[in-house]
């Protein structure tokens, strides 16, 4: 398995190596092996959690609470989808199943808000432009 340094995930990711050390201390992102000399030493999974996180962060501008529970759930969802997998029993699978569509009906429900309150802003400033638009035509005429 890969190994890459903070340097090099932080760049990959887009963010600092303070930031990502402050998702590990605040329990977002899980802590890395660390190579004898102590530095950290992180894998594919470590940067696709943290991809997950911008883009909860800068897509759906998720709150760091909201980052943890959204992530922490897609994190479930693939364990389950692990579980699913292995199984050749029909019952376990189906028990699997119901789990997932639980967990991604919270994810849905989580984004459906940060919409409904995105299309709510959005028709604010809808009516603010409105407005402009006519003073500009009352002062036009």
């Amino acid at each position: 398995m890969d190994k890459f340094k903070i340097d090099d995930v932080a760049k990959e990711c887009g963010l600092t190596k303070r930031t990502i050390r402050y998702y590990e201390e605040i329990g977002v992102l899980f802590p890395p092996e660390r190579s004898e000399g102590g530095m950290r030493l992180y894998t594919r999974k470590h940067i696709e959690r943290l991809n997950q996180i911008v883009n909860a962060r800068d897509v759906l501008g998720f709150s760091l609470m909201e980052i943890l529970n959204f992530v922490s759930v897609r994190e479930k969802l693939g364990e389950h989808r692990d579980s699913y997998s292995k199984s050749e029993e029909a019952e376990h699978k189906l028990q699997q199943l119901v789990e997932m569509k639980e967990m991604a009906s919270q994810q849905l429900a989580m984004v459906d808000e940060k919409l409904a309150k995105m299309i709510e802003f959005r028709k604010e400033i809808e009516k603010m432009q409105q407005r402009i638009d006519e003073g500009i035509t009352k002062m036009s005429t």
